[in-house]
């Protein structure tokens, strides 16, 4: 697993309010949806770095006004995830 850290200056982080946890979610979560927007990375592949299911990470991706877009590897992924809980 990867860190990746910055830093923005004090002023923005008292304006933005919050503590360093908050601003770091968001951070992550802005990046891999943008990741994800750019088509760098798959459905499946943001929500297992956001540990989200499907769902949850269908509602991040509506609240940042992402279209769903599904590939057929995304579609293959869902397809074993449905067959392991089954079985």
């Amino acid at each position: 697993m990867t860190n990746i850290r910055f830093d923005i200056p004090e002023h923005i982080e008292r304006t933005l309010g919050g503590d360093a946890n908050s601003l770091a979610n968001a951070a992550k979560e802005a990046f891999l949806v943008d990741l994800y927007r750019t088509q760098r990375i798959t459905h499946h592949q943001l929500a297992e770095a956001l540990q989200l299911g499907r769902i949850e990470t269908d509602g991040i991706l509506n609240r940042h006004g992402i279209l769903l877009e599904f590939s057929l590897h995304d579609m293959d992924q869902e397809t074993d995830q449905l067959r392991k809980a089954r079985d």
